[in-house]
């Protein structure tokens, strides 16, 4: 370090070193100030004004700022774009510092570690991941610091890194830590980059250490391992945990103790949805623009609080398989939609409830403001009220959470007592305890208040004593109050005042009673303001001090938000309750999509029956032309199935689903450009995927198999696929498949457990109406001019279409001259792609036509012929 530096600059350099990586935030009076390249950087990225700063050395340091009260919306920015900031405070009041003023780092904000509201989305978690994996193992920890979350898996055995991915678009987290096998993934690396878009860093191996790790679990839970739920003991699992916990202590320095419990899960918990599953069906969020509008979410999310709107998303996302869990949800939910005074009742309650999870955080952390503590008494109001109106429910789970739900009654009355209702943003300026919380307190504000009056009485006083009229008080910051006489009355000064000023006019004088006032009034100010911020802070610390009490209350709040959501779904849009079976049959009469019918204005959505078992209706085969609906009627079954499961009402008239231990789809086709994938090969890897992992339990979804290569290939494999599937001895799910192949209906009369749909087309001339009504049998036609034409097709086109049409019907292809039916036998229908398998006689022909014959010798003609014989035989 260069010793010609200032001493302030020094200090700076020796904290900077201490924290690489990261934006400092170095506290200089009421400004953030940044130096050198971090300068540099925030500057560019907050459009600050570049400065520099005299550092004792002949260049100036490279300087920008930001003012200390509005560094939230600066620092926002900065951790949107996935820096790191460190915040480094002044340790000591400057006023009473002696020499350089102590600084140190009070905490690392990352994109994983936030708990500033401004800079969260209540509706999101915002989870901050560690991944440790071996050849065979991962483990997987997630942490959201704002709400107090912990989450830790284990994964094991084959296609790890597929299941890891899985399990990062479940949590979709903010910041990523990975271990060096992981760090050297490519397509772990490739998948957070270009799926998650998330910030990610390696982590030190000697950070994994198992020993250290289990010395800071057991440490901060207070419990030992063997004592602790952690089913999954792994090295990867123990360290990606112990990893976790390193890194909040390292970035947020105190308040950890938030974190009072972690949620050991497996995978065996839930419905698997793997990451097409979940964009397909549109679940949280819509797969084009990204937006919730659209979504089942959307749908069924009529949630009141922050902390309800977490849970629904997870809800949605971790269908349960466990059938009594469901009941539980799903006859709390028929309660309430039974007793519409109740449900209503409950979400009015629900609307003045704050976010108590992270206002708890901001509490326990030591962030609060006097604000936030107002907002946790505003909620602590409601809870009696709440707690009461439960009392009216009968089903278990809304009576476990009327149990679970703490009036917190006298954390109400310490608030009130407290703190005033409307305080101050800032701690230290006063304004924030509430007359008569503190005796003390007020004895120092009257004297502050009153010492107006007591001034003006000395005033008063002294004219009398002295018969000087025009004597007068003042105050300024040099001398404090002071008594002024103008120069035509010095005679009657008395001898007892002190002689402070001369000015051109007159003389200013103190006296000992002066001083010893002012010293009570302006002392009493500060110490006035000092004991606010002690008074604040012992309100703040014995709320902190519940945490268990509210913790237990949010969590049952939360959950009673969702179940009131549901309610208010099913109660608006006529859902009917699910029966839940684990005897494998869906059975749904006159099902709806969700979200189709919830966009609809003016249109009535057209219902559909679907039933699906493991016996004679294994693989329903839907034909019938694009546009018409299959894919619709394809997702709803899938929905309704998922919403069954999550413990929600469903859109149907009646409905009997069979627990499914998953939901596997295939819909739609897109290249995978950022992999160089083509439709086909997209659409290929997921169908292997599905038939690895689909289980007879599975409900699968299979949209248009084969489309992306040539016809005859496409056919071979969709066939391929529905026979697998359909087989007992090979997979046996739950099927929808839809498809333009209409040779595939005839599967129908080969195999048991395959039966024929289509979409209902009503045709008039050249006109089409789709019915939308799924009936029995294939489809007779697949409609396709009729629905270009449907799609604003120009009509010249469709003319020539149709004669193209004609032509084939008549010849086979569109010359016009007639081809032999063994030719046609013979010929691919669909010149325009390509077929998987090579021919052997185009490369023949090929090569015919290169030779010139009437220049070839015997012994050539001979070589050629071998040549030929041989392409022939390969």
């Amino acid at each position: 370090m260069n010793t010609n530096m200032s001493p302030m600059m020094r200090q700076y350099l020796e904290i900077k070193k201490q924290n690489p990586n990261t934006i400092l935030f170095f506290r200089l009076g009421d400004f953030y100030e940044m130096f050198f390249e971090d300068a540099k950087l925030a500057s560019k990225e907050l459009e600050l004004t570049l400065t520099g700063r005299d550092c004792g050395q002949e260049e100036r340091a490279p300087m920008c700022g930001v003012p200390y009260h509005s560094c939230e919306a600066y620092i926002a920015r900065l951790v949107a774009k996935g820096y790191r900031v460190a915040i480094c405070e002044q340790m000591e009041d400057p006023a009473t510092a002696k020499g350089l003023v102590k600084r140190d780092v009070v905490r690392v904000i990352t994109p994983g570690t936030v708990t500033e509201n401004s800079m969260l989305d209540e509706s999101n978690n915002n989870f901050l991941c560690t991944l440790s994996m071996s050849d065979q193992v991962a483990g997987l920890c997630f942490a959201d610091i704002s709400t107090g979350e912990m989450h830790v898996t284990e994964l094991a055995g084959e296609d790890l890194i597929l299941r890891i991915q899985n399990e990062l678009g479940r949590f979709v987290p903010k910041e990523i830590l990975l271990d060096h096998k992981a760090s050297e993934e490519r397509e772990i690396i490739d998948f957070i980059t270009n799926k998650l878009n998330c910030v990610f860093a390696p982590v030190p191996a000697d950070m994994f250490d198992r020993q250290a790790c289990v010395q800071l679990i057991e440490k901060h839970f207070h419990k030992s391992m063997d004592q602790m739920d952690l089913k999954g003991d792994s090295d990867q699992t123990v360290g990606a945990l112990g990893v976790t916990l390193q890194y909040l202590y390292d970035t947020q320095k105190s308040g950890l103790e938030r974190i009072t419990d972690v949620d050991y899960y497996s995978e065996a918990q839930f419905m698997r949805l793997d990451l097409n599953t979940r964009r397909n069906l549109e679940l949280v969020e819509t797969m084009r623009a990204k937006e919730k509008k659209g979504s089942l979410l959307w749908v069924l999310d009529h949630t009141k609080t922050a902390m309800g709107k977490r849970l629904i998303r997870s809800w949605i996302e971790q269908p349960l398989v466990n059938g009594a869990s469901v009941c539980r949800r799903l006859n709390a939910v028929e309660e309430l939609v039974a007793n519409t005074p109740l449900r209503e009742e409950l979400s009015e309650m629900l609307e003045g409830i704050f976010d108590m999870e992270r206002l708890m955080t901001r509490i326990v952390y030591g962030t609060a403001n006097a604000r936030d503590l107002r907002a946790m008494s505003k909620t602590f109001q409601c809870l009696p009220g709440l707690k009461k109106s439960l009392s009216a429910g009968y089903s278990a789970m809304l009576t476990e959470i009327r149990e679970s739900i703490d009036g917190m009654e006298d954390m109400y009355d310490l608030i009130e007592r407290a703190i005033e209702d409307d305080p101050p943003v800032a701690l230290r300026d006063g304004g924030i305890i509430r007359k008569g919380y503190s005796d003390e307190l007020d004895e120092l504000r009257s004297i502050h208040t009153s010492g107006r009056d007591i001034i003006a009485k000395i005033e008063s006083e002294e004219k009398e004593k002295t018969g000087i009229k025009n004597l007068k008080v003042g105050f300024n910051k040099v001398f404090g109050y002071y008594l002024e006489v103008t120069k035509s009355n010095l005679s009657q000064v008395p001898p007892y005042y002190v002689r402070k000023q001369t000015l051109v006019n007159s003389e200013r004088y103190i006296t000992q009673e002066l001083k010893d006032l002012e010293g009570r009034i302006l002392g009493a100010q500060e110490r006035s303001t000092a004991l606010e911020y002690q008074l604040y802070e012992s309100v703040r610390k014995e709320v902190a001090g519940q945490l268990a009490r509210v913790e237990k209350t949010a969590s049952a709040i939360a959950k009673l938000d969702v179940l009131c959501s549901f309610a208010q779904a099913a109660f608006r849009n006529h859902y009917c309750r699910p029966d839940i079976t684990m005897d494998g049959k869906i059975n749904i009469k006159e099902g709806r999509h969700p979200v189709v019918e919830a966009m609809l204005k003016d249109v009535p959505f057209v219902p559909n029956d679907t039933f699906l078992d493991g016996d004679e209706n294994r693989v329903a085969i839907i034909t019938g032309p694009n546009m018409a609906g299959k894919s619709t009627y394809m997702r709803q079954t899938a929905l309704i199935v998922l919403m069954a499961q999550i413990g929600s009402f469903v859109p149907a008239t009646t409905a009997s689903v069979g627990i499914v231990d998953s939901i596997f789809t295939r819909v739609g086709a897109s290249d995978d450009l950022t992999s160089g994938q083509s439709t086909f090969m997209v659409e290929m890897n997921e169908v292997a995927h599905i038939l690895k992992y689909a289980t007879r339990d599975s409900l699968l979804i299979l949209d248009e198999i084969g489309r992306g290569t040539s016809t005859y290939d496409g056919m071979s494999i969709a066939r391929a696929v529905l026979e697998y599937v359909a087989d007992t001895k090979k997979l046996g799910a739950k099927t929808l498949f839809a498809t333009h192949y209409h040779e595939l209906t005839e599967m129908e009369q080969q195999y048991p457990g395959v039966r024929n749909y289509n979409i209902a087309v009503k045709k008039r001339g050249d006109d089409i109406t789709f019915l939308r009504r799924i009936v029995p049998g294939g489809a007779d036609d697949s409609y396709g001019i009729e629905v270009a034409k449907l799609s604003g097709i120009p009509d010249d086109v469709i003319v020539r279409a149709k004669q193209i049409l004609k032509q084939l019907e008549e010849t086979g292809h569109t010359t016009g001259k007639k081809t032999s039916r063994k030719a046609k036998a013979g010929r691919d229908e669909d010149t325009q792609q390509i077929s998987l398998v090579p021919s052997a006689g185009d490369a023949i022909a090929t090569k015919l036509k290169s030779i010139d014959v009437n220049t070839l010798t015997p012994i050539e003609a001979l070589n050629v012929l071998y040549e030929l014989n041989k392409m022939a035989n390969s």
